[in-house]
């Protein structure tokens, strides 16, 4: 078997991606768009840290609920009545802040036996039951126990009775862990696929940001290219999709660090993995 693991041309210090003409993204009005330490900045980020309870830091991880928070509460979904699907939803305190927003939610995780074979169990990375999405209490628990059903489902095989039934639709760095570049984009279709007319399918995942040709592919992580992205913005235009895409990195000096593994708590913006320098990337996809 041949490793898909090469070596940037660019090195990785040089941030192969890093010399695109978009402009540096915000998160007051996101679109697909990479974390950033400017962000961190604005407001929204702020809030959203409030909402789910934690303090503010510089870690892409945090980052990544205030984008998928933001995003959806642009396009109105965080409303009562609004009805939503979480992927690969682990300990993640989203499903219980919905909840208290007054939607409904289907929270799904890959069952326990297939999790402790592929390492999430040892993370602490799964959820084992309903009652671990509201641990941090954001949520009255009568409402939350109305409000939430939790079921085990593979995103590689997403149960037929999910299709166009939902309102929104997320996930946060799931979609990278299922085997394949090919399988993750196939995986953001079929997600979208369960949304109603104006639904919304926000995903955060890993970007490349050496190579847009070179990459991590077929492991437990794969790393996701510009290129891959825009292959995907051209397939969901054909399904009658809106997607629309930002590359910038990121201009102040954290954006161009890399941690190393052990990974810090703060700052944590860009890491390197194998031999690239990877970040969170965010993806919104509105169904017309």
């Amino acid at each position: 078997m041949i490793k898909s693991l090469f070596r940037t041309r660019t090195g990785r210090a040089h941030f192969g991606l890093s010399n695109i003409d978009d402009p540096e993204p915000r998160l007051v009005s996101p679109v697909s768009q990479s974390c950033t330490r400017a962000q961190m900045d604005e407001a929204p980020y702020a809030y959203w840290c409030s909402q789910i309870a934690e303090n503010p830091r510089q870690h892409r991880k945090q980052w990544e609920f205030c984008y998928i928070l933001q995003a959806l509460a642009r396009h109105g979904m965080l409303a009562p009545g609004m009805r939503g699907l979480g992927f690969g939803v682990g300990n993640e305190p989203l499903a219980s802040l919905f909840a208290a927003r007054g939607t409904t939610i289907v929270a799904t995780d890959l069952e326990p036996e297939r999790a402790e074979q592929d390492g999430w169990v040892h993370t602490a990375q799964h959820a084992a039951s309903k009652q671990a999405l509201n641990a941090r209490g954001l949520c009255d628990q009568g409402r939350f126990d109305e409000s939430v059903d939790f079921r085990y489902m593979d995103m590689n095989a997403i149960d037929a009775d999910l299709f166009q039934s939902f309102d929104f639709c997320w996930s946060a760095c799931a979609l990278e862990h299922l085997g394949s570049i090919d399988l993750g984009l196939d995986f953001i279709v079929r997600s979208v696929e369960c949304l109603r007319s104006g639904g919304v399918a926000v995903h955060t995942t890993e970007l490349n940001c050496d190579s847009d040709e070179e990459t991590l592919d077929h492991q437990a992580t794969v790393l996701f290219r510009r290129q891959d992205f825009k292959r995907l913005g051209l397939r969901l235009s054909a399904m009658g999709c809106r997607v629309s895409f930002n590359f910038n990195l990121g201009e102040q000096s954290l954006d161009k660090h890399v941690d190393v593994a052990p990974y810090s708590d703060d700052p944590h913006l860009k890491l390197q993995i194998e031999r690239w320098t990877s970040t969170s990337f965010g993806i919104i996809v509105h169904k017309l």
